[in-house]
């Protein structure tokens, strides 16, 4: 059996309907900032989605702290 929401697309109504209850609940003058932060959140999404998904470079101050942590032993 096929998902319900997989089965749904917004039409054109429905995209009214939400666009109307983000704007109440927003508010009209907040909704230039909702979208700019919305955008730059899809952005940097994006970015990160580009980056290895591992960066297993040690920094320095790891290196420095495993180091005093032997000469320590």
């Amino acid at each position: 059996m096929t998902p319900i929401l997989a089965m749904w697309t917004p039409g054109p109504l429905e995209l009214v309907v939400l666009l109307v209850l983000v704007m109440i609940f927003f508010g009209v003058g907040k909704l230039p900032e909702v979208g700019s932060a919305l955008g730059k959140s899809i952005k940097a999404f994006k970015e990160g989605q580009k980056t290895d998904a591992l960066d297993v470079t040690p920094d320095s101050e790891t290196i420095e702290v495993n180091e005093v942590q032997s000469e320590k032993r």
